[in-house]
């Protein structure tokens, strides 16, 4: 599993950045309406899941576990592909569906991180982003009818925090992709590996 997401660490990386410059807009943008943020949201949930599903493609050809990251992108491209095709839809259900979308992924980041306990140090990075995610999922069902500004607020507060911790764990990961020094190639004094020089 660590080997998956250690050679996916750029996507994991990409999907942090995104989700911070998400959170940042909401904050500076001060007159949008939550349609238009929901709408935002749906097509980040749309391009964040594409790469988790490219994720879990590589973890495929690695012959490693690779369907919870498939599943969870799948859900991400299908809450998405809601959101933005729906024109009809009001903005109590378009916030359930992101609701939904938010406690099934952060369920499926705090299993992944219970089985990286044994293979990564760190992994309470993910176990928090996936804790954080259900708390914001759980907070939009509890508190459907909170109005326009605190909803804004509440989503531009996660993606910031989700952000962050999706891009510590990326450089995290990238560190583990990594050769050690004792696994790169040792020179040998003519300037050759060791492997060469044989």
């Amino acid at each position: 599993m660590v080997t998956v997401l250690a050679r996916g660490w750029w996507a994991i990386a990409l999907r942090g950045l995104l989700a911070v410059i998400f959170g940042v807009a909401a904050f500076a943008w001060p007159g949008m309406t939550l349609r238009v943020l929901v709408f935002l949201f749906g097509a980040y949930a749309l391009v964040d899941g594409a790469f988790a599903v490219a994720a879990a493609l590589v973890g495929r050809k690695l012959d490693r576990p690779w369907w919870t990251l498939l599943l969870e992108g799948l859900i991400g491209i299908g809450a998405g592909m809601l959101i933005v095709v729906w024109p009809g839809i009001t903005e109590l259900v378009l916030l359930y569906l992101i609701a939904a979308w938010a406690v099934v992924t952060g369920a499926f980041a705090v299993m992944a991180a219970i089985r990286l306990r044994a293979e990564i140090r760190g992994e309470w990075v993910l176990a928090l982003s996936g804790a954080v995610t259900v708390v914001f999922g759980l907070a939009l069902i509890i508190w459907p009818g909170a109005g326009a500004l605190a909803v804004i607020w509440l989503i531009g507060a996660y993606e910031l925090l989700f952000g962050t911790l999706l891009l510590a764990l990326a450089f995290r990961l990238r560190a583990v992709a990594r050769p050690s020094p004792a696994e790169r190639p040792s020179a040998s004094p003519g300037g050759m590996s060791q492997d060469l020089a044989h």
